[in-house]
């Protein structure tokens, strides 16, 4: 099946993963600046104050993703770049996304911003804990307006959220982002508060006449069941209302759904609807989904936990949660799935999982779908003639590029594709260990040498691919 004729093929990055500058130009601290900080809370105590220096090398590297033929570029705006507060703007902050957006144009690269991928400012975690209040809904759709009234006639998509079912759940129930805590009930709270400020900035969106589109991204792993045991499917079912549905329902339909919110019920959790919330969130549907694919999901019910395996980081290089149990272990366990082979991180490698994600939300919201993240983390060797040979890569790309395919055939409207990611890239919990990037940065925790950029063979590869509008797969 052909792809559209102005399909966006791109790659994708996070302002604090790449920047650095971290205070530069009156930028002041995010909660990652000061969680990063901290020893013990990273892998070798990396941090992104460095990065791989984008802040400096953005022409540069829009250069090369020129070269390449990179259709769109999704990337993040810092908001402590643009509002070092949380409040007050930063003139030099709302200029270097300019001069990025300016030069991502000149090189014919459709921009896409994400407006929040996980840098709060500090300030506003330290007066109010940030998203566990509802204060922020003021700050931030404050801060969606200024980036909407000064990029909004040169940016046609837009991601509000970030994966937010990621940096809720990590924050706030695993303990291995900020605020490191763990309660399922905190985490549902400003899980909730953050529903809100995404509605609330799709709304003042479309009442500002921006002309574009406005959606959020969403870290979605497919539920499967183990076995057809019907306990099992159950299981599958109910980890899909809670772990996918909770989000996808909100930015599709602005509700919840009502099985999930029942599970909680009955786990004594509860999410605190105040006056004016319902309408606020059906007021805040987004135009498309963002999917962020990397891997399914496979579970088992409680009752047959000893089919289970460990799953999560199995590399060497990585922080990991200690949380031991959490309320919804009572309705759904991970299991692994013999089926699919696994990443150096132990993560499945399940290309078909994409067009089952793909399926599931066209029958179920019918919106167009870009992938805003897809991708595959690994060691990658730079070799003595400045050569990756990450033909790796280069398969999982094209295996989850067929079944894109596969799924447009089937009915699904899918009108862009970016990978994780176009430069190697801090990771947050990997630091510069785990690679993802079409272009080799030479660094690593120890030491940000001189920070050159080398093409890996699957730079070459997606060029050729682009070039041909996704034909040339080999």
């Amino acid at each position: 099946m052909a792809f559209q004729e102005n399909f966006l093929w791109g790659s994708a990055s996070a302002a604090y993963q790449i920047e650095g500058a971290a205070n530069l130009d009156g930028k002041g601290d995010s909660i990652w600046d000061m969680y990063s900080r901290v020893p013990g809370n990273t892998f070798k105590n990396t941090t992104g104050e460095v990065a791989i220096d984008f802040y400096h090398r953005y022409a540069e590297d829009i250069e090369l993703m020129r070269e390449m033929g990179l259709k769109a570029y999704r990337f993040s705006v810092a908001w402590t770049r643009i509002m070092p507060d949380g409040r007050t703007v930063n003139p030099k902050g709302v200029e270097f996304y300019h001069n990025v957006i300016n030069k991502l144009v000149e090189c014919g690269i459709t921009p896409i911003l994400t407006i929040y991928h996980w840098d709060l400012p500090q300030a506003l975690q330290d007066e109010y804990q940030g998203w566990e209040s509802r204060k922020i809904l003021t700050d931030f759709t404050q801060y969606c307006e200024v980036l909407f009234r000064e990029y909004g006639d040169k940016v046609p998509y837009w991601v509000c959220m970030n994966e937010q079912n990621i940096f809720t759940s990590l924050g706030y129930v695993q303990k291995i982002h900020p605020p490191k805590v763990s309660d399922y009930q905190r985490f549902i709270n400003a899980n909730h508060i953050a529903s809100l400020a995404n509605a609330s900035a799709v709304k003042r969106f479309k009442e500002m006449g921006i002309k574009g589109q406005i959606g959020a991204s969403f870290a979605y792993s497919p539920a499967y069941s183990k076995t057809a045991a019907p306990e099992d499917v159950i299981a599958a079912e109910n980890a899909q209302e809670i772990q996918d549905l909770l989000w996808m329902d909100v930015y599709a339909k602005g509700t919840y759904p009502k099985i999930g919110l029942k599970l909680l019920a009955r786990l004594g959790i509860h999410i605190d609807f105040q006056e004016g919330d319902k309408e606020l969130l059906k007021a805040g549907i987004c135009d498309f989904m963002g999917l962020n694919y990397y891997q399914s999901a496979t579970y088992v019910a409680p009752e047959n936990r000893q089919n289970t395996a460990q799953t999560g980081n199995a590399a060497q290089v990585s922080v990991v949660s200690d949380i031991a149990r959490i309320p919804t272990d009572d309705y759904y366990v991970r299991a692994d799935n013999e089926h699919l082979k696994m990443t150096d991180w132990n993560w499945a490698i399940d290309p078909e999982g994409l067009r089952v994600a793909l399926r599931r939300i066209t029958s179920r919201y019918n919106l167009p779908i870009l992938i805003s993240e897809n991708g595959l983390g690994a060691y990658d060797t730079l070799t003595e003639d400045g050569r990756v040979h990450d033909g790796y890569r280069i398969a999982f790309l094209k295996a989850h590029i067929e079944a894109i395919q596969d799924a447009i055939g089937d009915g699904c409207e899918v009108i862009g594709y970016c990978t994780w990611s176009f430069q190697d890239l801090f990771s947050w919990l990997n630091g510069y260990a785990k690679r993802y990037g079409f272009i080799y940065v030479d660094r690593d925790e120890e030491s940000e040498k001189e920070l050159k950029r080398y093409k890996k063979d699957s730079f070459y590869w997606y060029q050729r691919l682009i070039e041909t509008n996704g034909e040339n797969l080999d």
